[in-house]
């Protein structure tokens, strides 16, 4: 065991790992994260807390898992580049696992064009793989980066995103495999619908014998209009929604059934894919679907 993480003791086991996502709240009050996180109990095995996503300011990801360790559940921490140079970023994996947590997802994160801020100016220091590298050393080695000893060596199971709808195709499980040898032990991937491609990828990613070195969780993110599968398909870089879902989500008599539908048929097909070690379910705003996808998807009773 790398870091007495429920996360690493699930998926060393080989069973099949449930995540899901919370958004921190753009508000000083951590009433939202407690109502989201109630919602959710016993549905997954560990709980994404994303940071400063789509760059605008939220409640810290490291606040927002000490209250979710209150709870008596198990935070997954996101923590971008985008914000942080190498002295915040250690120091803050520091603090982090002197609170308990064991969990840090490596993230180069969403440039501040996207948010409402675009005159910030970001850090990006060092990218993701340069994060899991320095946070591998903390671990294994007990340094920092520059060598310095540490008294104390955080306890940490590793995480990383995989995109495998970017382009060049090729290069996503060259990449993958870069956050492998960098130090990653699991990794979350970009939301899929397109299984097919999915699969390719799957294929490359066994070929090179990836999945018996990192715990792959696929990412599904249920819809709840057509708009949104609109949007995805044509607005969001490095995503692939196939005509058949944007059209089925048009025909539904009910949008938001038809979405959930859609993603426990995901589930359940990623369920049958060799070298999938789990699903990681992005419910944007909607934290309060995913009981229901986990009980279709058959995945309940998660402690």
């Amino acid at each position: 065991m790398k870091a007495d993480s429920n996360l690493e003791r699930v998926l060393s086991s080989g069973k099949f790992a449930v995540t899901a996502e919370i958004g921190p709240p753009r508000s000083a009050s951590a009433d939202p994260v407690r109502k989201k996180a109630e919602g959710m109990r016993g549905c997954a095995d560990a709980f994404n807390l994303t940071d400063n996503q789509t760059a605008m300011s939220r409640m810290s990801s490291i606040a927002c898992a000490v209250v979710l360790m209150q709870q008596g559940l198990e935070p997954v921490v996101q923590m971008t580049c985008r914000d942080r140079n190498r002295i915040a970023m250690q120091s803050d994996v520091l603090g982090a696992s002197a609170l308990g947590v064991r969990n840090v997802l490596c993230l180069s994160g969403d440039h501040q064009s996207f948010g409402n801020m675009k005159e910030a100016k970001n850090v990006y220091d060092i990218d993701s793989i340069q994060e899991l590298m320095i946070l591998r050393k903390m671990r294994d080695e007990g340094k920092l980066w520059n060598g310095d000893e540490l008294e104390v060596a955080p306890k940490l199971f590793l995480g990383a995103a995989a995109n495998p709808f970017a382009d060049p195709f090729e290069f996503r499980v060259t990449r993958l495999a870069k956050k492998v040898t960098a130090g990653a032990d699991f990794v979350q991937t970009q939301s899929i619908y397109d299984m097919e491609r999915f699969e390719r990828w799957m294929a490359l990613v066994r070929d090179r014998g990836l999945h018996e070195k990192v715990h792959i969780i696929a990412g599904v993110m249920p819809l709840k209009s057509q708009k949104i599968a609109l949007y995805m398909k044509n607005k969001v870089s490095g995503m692939i929604v196939p005509d058949a879902i944007v059209e089925r989500m048009r025909n539904a008599k009910d949008p938001k059934d038809e979405g959930v539908r859609i993603c426990v048929e995901q589930i359940e097909h990623l369920k049958g894919i060799d070298g999938v070690h789990g699903v990681h379910i992005m419910a944007v705003n909607w934290e309060e679907i995913v009981p229901r996808i986990v009980r279709g998807a058959g995945l309940t009773s998660r402690q």
